[in-house]
C-alpha cells in the first residue's frame, strides 16, 4: 500500500495514536468497543437515555449533526443505501457512532431525518440517519472539528468520500476544512 502523508497530517495521526497506545496502556475508560471487538476511541455506546444524536453550526459548513458529546458525525457516499463497507483498517480512523441494541433512538426537534440502525459485520448496532450509516473521525480532536468533511481516502481497493451530514442528511457544505491528503485521497 502507498501512503501520503502531508507533515500537518502526520504530526496529527502519530499524536492520535499516541494517545490511543497510551490510553490503551493505562487502562482508560473512554474506549468502546467497535466491530470486530476492537477497541476504538470515541463515545460510548449510546443507550436509551438522552438523545441519541444533536446537532451543532460550524463555521464554514452549517448545522451538522454531532454525537451526545459534540464530536462530528459522518457519512461516506458509498454507503449512502446502508451497505456497511468501513471495516478492517477502515476502523483505524472512522468510528460507527454505536448504540446499545434496543436503545430508544431520541432525537432532538429539528431534525428533518429519520434515525435507525443497521447491524455491522462481525456484531454491533450502529446508528444511521435516512439510512446513512454514521460514523465520527479520528482527526477531530474535540468538539466542533470537522477535519473528515468531504475527505477523500482509500482502505484495499475502496475508496470513500466523507461527508458531515447535515439535519435534512445531506452532505454539509465544504466550508474550509478538511479536502484531503496531497494528491486528493489518502491511502491508508
Amino acid at each position: 500500500m502507498t501512503v501520503k502523508w502531508s507533515a500537518k497530517t502526520l504530526a496529527a495521526a502519530a499524536a492520535a495514536a499516541a494517545i490511543a497506545v497510551l490510553a490503551a496502556a493505562c487502562g482508560s475508560g473512554g474506549s468502546s468497543a467497535g466491530a470486530g471487538g476492537t477497541a476504538t476511541p470515541g463515545d460510548q455506546p449510546v443507550t436509551s437515555r438522552g438523545s441519541v444524536i444533536s446537532t451543532a453550526r460550524l463555521p464554514g459548513i452549517g448545522t451538522v449533526l454531532v454525537t451526545p458529546s459534540g464530536k462530528t458525525v459522518y457519512s461516506p457516499q458509498q454507503e449512502a443505501q446502508g451497505t456497511i463497507l468501513c471495516v478492517g483498517g477502515c476502523l483505524s480512523f472512522w468510528f460507527p457512532v454505536s448504540v446499545a441494541p434496543g436503545a430508544a433512538l431520541h432525537a432532538p426537534s429539528g431534525l428533518d431525518g429519520v434515525l435507525g440502525t443497521v447491524r455491522r459485520p462481525g456484531g454491533g448496532t450502529q446508528l444511521t440517519y435516512n439510512g446513512k450509516p454514521l460514523y465520527t473521525f479520528r482527526l477531530d480532536g474535540s468538539p466542533g472539528q470537522a477535519n473528515g468533511n468531504n475527505f477523500t481516502d482509500h482502505f484495499g481497493s475502496l475508496s470513500f468520500t466523507w461527508h458531515a451530514l447535515t439535519t435534512a442528511g445531506t452532505p454539509a457544505g465544504s466550508g474550509s476544512t478538511s479536502s484531503s491528503y496531497p494528491g486528493g485521497s489518502s491511502g491508508y
